[in-house]
């Protein structure tokens, strides 16, 4: 018997085009979403980030880095923000340099909640679903301090910094990103909501995993309906415990990701991002209930940064549509070409990661150079 292989699709790979709602990505490579605080005491991408985000515009997409929505909100020294038209303008930048060398990108934003500091937000308020503070100190303009306890938002703030999400990612999308990231994630403020251990309210965003999941379910659906569903994505990492946001109960995690990826199902968002120590694992797959395009990322969890061998076989395997990678391309801005013709890697240096000059950022090798 003949088989007609014109009708036979080939298996997706790390290469293969890919499209995420309205968003059309030239491989499935993906960069995380990564905090550099190289965006000063103004929040206003320069000239540096510019060309950081513009090196490493081969990739499918670009996830750029958290990005705060109003002042109050501020995680690091550092941090970008997208809360002024200033703001604006320094990513619009950002964003048409990516695309003159043909890439894509988004920007995540991410409100800190109760993981920032008087001395990183301006003296602002701290608020949080309830007045429970994180252990560890953050470095601050006047150097490590513990973190605050911070302020149990009332229903009014909840529904503000709604409005802040909504009017961020306005901003983002009217600068000319190809989309946004909501940051549900890593221990900040969406994913306190969802922590029964950084939520204890007995309103209606509190108790219940219906109730856990409400805020978070509430700003995607203002975004999606703001700037269209098509052109927003949302990370989440349950089980992943950042900033003490503890998620112990595997029934409650199912329950809570469960009804959050239900309620959010019928919007169409262009894609689900999950970061998880086993993206192939059951309750990473069990979420693909979600109907969508699935970025998976382990990150520093599953034993080190993401290999090629490791980001091929979870697209080869099925267990994502896209993988999204971060220490490498921190190091290789070349990656896709270098993952591709399979050469040699630069290795990374954390000790730059964090810091406000080129070095360890925009001075990596290209292979040409190396």
């Amino acid at each position: 018997m003949s088989v007609n292989t014109s009708e036979v699709s080939p298996a997706p790979s790390l290469s293969s085009p890919v499209s995420l709602g309205k968003i059309e990505l030239a491989n499935r490579i993906v960069m995380a979403p990564m905090t550099r605080v190289r965006a000063g005491s103004s929040g206003i991408p320069g000239d540096l980030m510019v060309e950081y985000y513009r090196q490493r515009a081969s990739v499918g997409l670009i996830i750029a880095e958290g990005t705060y929505p109003d002042h109050a909100s501020q995680g690091y020294v550092g941090e970008p923000g997208i809360a002024t038209d200033e703001q604006a303008a320094g990513w619009q930048r950002v964003f048409e340099a990516v695309h003159a060398e043909g890439g894509r990108i988004v920007l995540q934003i991410m409100h800190a909640g109760r993981g920032t500091h008087p001395d990183i937000n301006g003296g602002r308020r701290i608020l949080a679903p309830s007045a429970i503070a994180r252990t560890g100190e953050t470095f601050t303009e006047k150097g490590e301090q513990p973190y605050p306890v911070p302020e149990a938002m009332t229903t009014a703030e909840v529904q503000a910094v709604l409005e802040d999400f909504v009017a961020a990612a306005r901003r983002t999308i009217e600068a000319g990103a190809d989309g946004v990231e909501i940051h549900g994630a890593n221990g900040y403020l969406l994913h306190q909501f969802l922590s029964p251990a950084a939520n204890q309210r007995t309103d209606e965003y509190g108790g219940s995993p219906h109730n856990r999941a409400r805020f978070v379910v509430e700003v995607v659906t203002a975004v999606a309906n703001a700037v269209g569903a098509e052109r927003v994505g949302l990370r989440i990492s349950p089980e992943v415990e950042f900033g003490d946001v503890f998620e112990t109960d595997r029934d409650d995690v199912l329950a809570t990701y469960g009804t959050l990826l239900d309620q959010l199902r019928p919007l169409g968002l262009a894609y689900l991002s999950v970061l998880h120590a086993e993206p192939g694992g059951d309750l990473v797959q069990e979420l693909r209930r979600f109907d969508g395009k699935l970025i998976v990322n382990n990150g520093p969890l599953g034993g080190g940064q993401t290999t090629r061998e490791r980001a091929l076989q979870q697209i080869e395997a099925g267990h994502a549509d896209a993988v999204a990678v971060g220490r490498a391309l921190i190091a290789n801005p070349d990656l896709v070409e270098r993952w591709q013709g399979d050469h040699p890697e630069n290795e990374p240096r954390p000790e730059l990661f964090y810091g406000p000059g080129a070095e360890g950022y925009t001075d990596y090798p290209f292979l040409e150079a190396a």
